[in-house]
């Protein structure tokens, strides 16, 4: 079986399984795990120039491999700090955390300390108890009172807020959401959730959902709380869903896309989009910074974060999801974003 359709026809033939095992799953105490890393060097497969795309350099990635069932699954993260410090969020109501090291390059050389845990919703049960367990979007929101992460859940909408830095012990709060979010579809909900906390939208939580009504619909957005809230979409192109976004230092947003499809394979997009596009009313279109495909090194890519270097340089952080797979992985990736 070629490898670039393997992902896709493992994925169309156990989704419904792998959704019900994670609801089902019970739920597990704050565990340590052993997370072993394969290192990957170059971005593209075979021969040829490894840099990305124009503003885009390509630092290094891992393939993370760990023996615990519960490991996967990754559809969110955070990266903080010096980009050292990571928190991701499973779609199966767990969290998990790591420190990735790094060399002074800034390319990823291992993940330490990992730990994994359920997330407890406000009556102090673990989401997936209760069916909630399907957190999607992770995002950091900075503000007067302090410092949250909200995690939004798809088939169920809520954004969970937690205290940051987070204590696993934390119940999530309730955020109140927009009525249009009611709107969205069941199994394409919220998939991509950022808070600005920078630039003109400061202050703004935006989501952005999986898909549309229909296949061929643009991506509906919500713009919640900041100066200007309101619904906006986002042009949706060539068959790509929304499945994270993360604001930059000077207020643009990045947009993660993924597509599964017989026609075009495995595909991850990332698009620019500035503040002025980002208002209710508004389609926004964007700029498209890098597109990769199979002969690339990524797979589900649904995590994206962005950090600012030591030396004040703007780096993401990819991660995938491997919906528990033998046939797919779970991959870390990083680039810098130069001007």
């Amino acid at each position: 079986m070629p490898r670039r359709l393997a992902p896709l026809l493992l994925m169309l033939a156990l989704a419904p399984a792998l959704a019900g095992a994670a609801l089902a799953r019970k739920q597990i105490d704050v565990t340590a795990i052993d997370v072993q890393t394969k290192q990957i060097e170059r971005f593209r497969i075979g021969a040829g120039d490894d840099m990305a795309a124009g503003r885009l350099t390509f630092l290094g990635g891992l393939e993370l491999l760990s023996g615990t069932r519960h490991m996967g699954g990754l559809s969110g993260l955070v990266v903080t700090g010096d980009g050292g410090d990571l928190l991701a969020a499973a779609d199966n109501g767990l969290w998990f955390q790591a420190r990735i090291v790094s060399d002074t390059a800034g390319r990823p050389l291992a993940v330490e300390d990992a730990r994994i845990a359920p997330m407890l919703g406000p009556d102090g049960r673990p989401l997936a108890d209760s069916g909630r367990g399907d957190s999607e979007g992770v995002t950091l929101r900075r503000g007067a009172q302090g410092a949250e992460v909200l995690v939004s859940t798809e088939r169920i909408p809520h954004v969970y807020a937690f205290p940051f830095p987070l204590s696993f012990e934390a119940r999530g709060r309730d955020i109140v959401l927009p009525p249009g979010i009611r709107r969205l579809r069941h199994n394409k909900g919220m998939e991509a959730i950022a808070a600005a906390n920078t630039g003109p939208l400061a202050g703004t939580l935006v989501i952005i959902g999986e898909r549309g009504l229909t296949f061929a619909d643009d991506l509906p957005g919500f713009l919640i709380g900041g100066a200007n809230p309101g619904e906006f979409t986002v042009a949706r192109q060539d068959a790509y869903d929304a499945t994270d976004a993360a604001f930059l230092p000077d207020g643009d947003l990045l947009l993660l896309e993924r597509r599964f499809t017989l026609r075009h394979g495995l595909g991850m997009r990332l698009r620019l989009f500035s503040p002025d596009e980002l208002a209710p009313g508004r389609r926004a279109v964007g700029t498209v910074l890098l597109e990769a495909g199979y002969t690339d090194q990524i797979d589900n890519m649904e995590g994206l974060a962005v950090h600012e270097s030591r030396e004040g340089k703007t780096i993401l952080t990819l991660i995938s999801d491997d919906n528990r797979s033998i046939l797919q992985r779970t991959l870390l990736l990083r680039f810098r974003l130069d001007q």
